[in-house]
């Protein structure tokens, strides 16, 4: 398949301006190398996608280690157009995309879908909980960020910002697929808020065709300081996380395979602000715990001797609990308990056949899916959402470097309120939906994308006590354009250069997720977004890389009941991202991340510019008693910054010393 790869970059004004020139190729990535027409290069830790017209990235295991992030908030929030609300801690924290998802008073819009292992996770629209997304980014060894709606109607229907799929970690990850048992132990330790996580990871392989995995991580942190040396009060935790993994593959060359996981994170909180998003006294104190588990059975068959055959069957189930009472004694409403439970039952099939001159790749599915939340009075609804989905996507290549990509979801609802509840209404909603998408590929390794998508969010639960909103889904069109390069040999003979631009418009009517800035109640009919991102790389020979990232973007909203538009305040400050690497063999990375953050005015809470420096380093020994040890040296906020990033509703940390040791028994 073909590869994506970076581009040079400037320093112009203290922000980054950033040009590329060409290049092509068809190139395997071999872990941290890209072998091309048989010559190694290195490459930098995150490829682009030039090759689809999808905007999507995967932070890879390599990028998850280094960035040391306490959260999983902070392993997306490199991503163009991922905007973090909070995000130094698992609490009051929440991703947005593209401005969906996240904001200051829900943890979530129900429009950037988040998965484990193919999981849904998160409740819905609790007050100032935060995302909801409880868990380690030790568990993992991938993340993949779909933003907008393309590429995402096999995932869920109202993806407007887009999803968020992690993957835990297997144990073949660690034996290298030999039988055998592995240990690695990672200790890291912070100096702002003295933070330690230690994560322990078993990976037994008792067979060529089996392999478990146990990994348990702990991590816990003191309240942190800003850059002005202050004390963020509530942002001190503690969360302990576990990882139970399975895998058996039987059958004529391994077509069958069963994969069982079982992950848990549990966090308590004592006499805290009920507001975890911005910590205001007014909502008084709480005792809280949460406890997130996610269960999947997953089953697939992929015989070598048929490619029409390649089926999956995924059983999965996400429990979220929070438990909560009051200790300054109001009695709020807010204080009762809350449970989601998720069940989804996935079948899938991936075919690829020719048809003429043309070669597919048609994935089919069916899935079934029920959540259901614990009653909780008049604060928010107990009830069940019980779906019914359907969707196709064909990847069609027509072999002259044009591919087209249509794809569609039929997705039925039944909305149920507890009869036991204040609003046990019962309500049906059902809405096709789908795009397409196009990519061309030049000899020269430009390529020019576009796609149209049309999106349905039916109501959560939450929309059980208003029997308006119960039968309004919310629709959503998006459109985006771009250009792409990938090339090799462009300023040297071994180097590797690659962009890509995305422009996109977003339009949202039937709107029932949000009100007028400044108002509690006042209604919107329709928020218009466009914006811009880019993502380039570059790399040489002689270990150089650099790494571009920038989102622009804009939005207003109309109301009818407020007379007339405004800005829409829920997208993020426009933000560029600079990294500067160098590799010295395998055995040490040394980086330098620029991220500039343009003043936010558009909006009733107007925030700051401000340029906050990273510096990591990475030393792997080769040889001698210290190889297989992993030593990772990085200072986040290297000179001190206080600020407070748009949409966050506490200041951010100040200067902080990370330190971490891995090593593989």
């Amino acid at each position: 398949m073909r590869a994506s790869y970076t581009l040079r970059s400037a320093l112009l004004c203290s922000v980054a301006f950033v040009a590329a020139l060409p290049a092509s190729a068809q190139d395997i990535i071999e872990g941290d190398a890209i072998l091309l027409d048989e010559i190694l290069l290195k490459k930098s830790k995150r490829d682009i996608k030039t090759d689809t017209a999808t905007s999507e990235t995967k932070i890879g295991q390599e990028e998850i280690d280094d960035r040391q992030a306490t959260t999983i908030a902070e392993l997306v929030d490199s991503v163009p157009g991922v905007t973090l609300v909070n995000g130094n801690t698992p609490t009051g924290s929440g991703i947005n995309i593209r401005g969906f998802g996240a904001n200051g008073t829900f943890g979530t819009d129900q429009k950037v879908l988040i998965q484990i292992d193919g999981a849904s996770v998160g409740g819905e629209e609790l007050y100032r909980i935060g995302t909801q997304l409880f868990t380690d980014p030790a568990l993992y060894k991938s993340v993949r960020v779909l933003r907008g709606m393309g590429g995402s109607f096999e995932y869920g229907s109202g993806a407007v910002g887009g999803v968020v799929q992690l993957e835990t970690k297997d144990a073949s990850d660690f034996t290298g697929g030999e039988v055998g048992f592995r240990f690695r132990q990672t200790l890291q330790g912070s100096t702002n808020g003295s933070g330690l996580i230690s994560s322990s990871i078993f990976a037994w392989q008792p067979t060529d065709n089996t392999e478990f995995l146990a990994n348990y991580v702990y991590n816990t942190s003191k309240e942190y300081k800003d850059g002005d040396g202050n004390v963020v009060p509530n942002t001190d935790f503690t969360m302990p996380s576990l990882l139970l993994k399975g895998t058996a593959h039987f059958g004529e060359d391994r077509a069958h395979s069963v994969t069982l996981s079982y992950s848990d994170s549990t966090l308590e909180e004592f006499d805290v602000p009920y507001d975890a998003i911005g910590g205001n006294p007014a909502f008084g104190n709480v005792d809280r715990k949460f406890d997130t588990q996610q269960a999947v059975a997953k089953y697939r068959f992929n015989p070598s001797d048929n490619d029409l055959v390649d089926v999956e069957v995924v059983l999965s189930y996400a429990d979220q609990f929070i438990e909560q009472s009051s200790v300054s004694g109001s009695g709020s409403s807010l204080y009762r308990d809350t449970q989601y439970e998720t069940t989804k039952l996935l079948f899938k099939n991936t075919a690829a056949f020719s048809a003429g001159s043309t070669s597919h790749d048609l994935r089919t599915g069916v899935e079934f899916s029920n959540r259901s939340r614990l009653n909780q009075g008049t604060s928010a609804p107990g009830g069940n959402d019980q779906r019914l989905a359907l969707f196709i996507v064909d990847e069609i290549d027509f072999g002259n470097g044009l591919t087209l990509t249509p794809g569609l979801r039929f997705e039925d609802q039944k909305l149920t309120g507890d009869i036991t509840d204040a609003f046990p209404g019962s309500y049906n909603n059902s809405a096709l939906m789908g795009g397409i998408s196009a990519f061309y590929q030049f000899d020269s390794g430009w390529g020019l994308f576009g796609s149209a998508g049309y999106t349905v969010g039916m109501p959560p639960i939450d929309d059980l006590g208003n029997p308006t909103y119960a039968t309004q889904p919310e629709k959503a069109t998006n459109y985006e354009v771009g250009v792409s390069y990938a090339n090799t040999g462009v300023f040297t003979d071994l180097d590797t250069v690659g962009f890509k631009l995305t422009a996109y418009k977003t339009h949202l009517w039937d709107v029932t997720s949000y009100v007028v800035p400044g108002t509690f109640s006042t209604p919107i009919d329709t928020v218009d977004l466009h914006g811009f991102e880019l993502e380039a790389l570059y790399s040489m020979d002689n270990g150089f890389y650099t790494d571009v990232n920038a989102n622009i973007q804009r939005a207003k909203y109309f109301s009818t009941a407020a007379g007339g538009s405004g800005f829409w305040e829920n997208i993020p400050a426009d933000q560029l991202r600079l990294t500067l690497g160098k590799r010295f063999g395998n055995e040490i990375d040394l980086s330098w991340e620029v991220i500039a953050t343009a003043k936010m005015d558009r909006t009733t809470t107007p925030s700051a510019s401000h340029l906050i420096n990273n510096v990591r380093a990475t030393y792997r020994p080769q040889a001698g008693a210290f190889e297989g040890t992993e030593i990772r040296f990085g200072i986040e906020n290297l000179f001190d910054v206080a600020y407070q990033p748009h949409l966050a509703e506490r200041a951010a940390a100040g200067r902080t010393f990370k330190l971490s040791l891995a090593k593989t028994f």
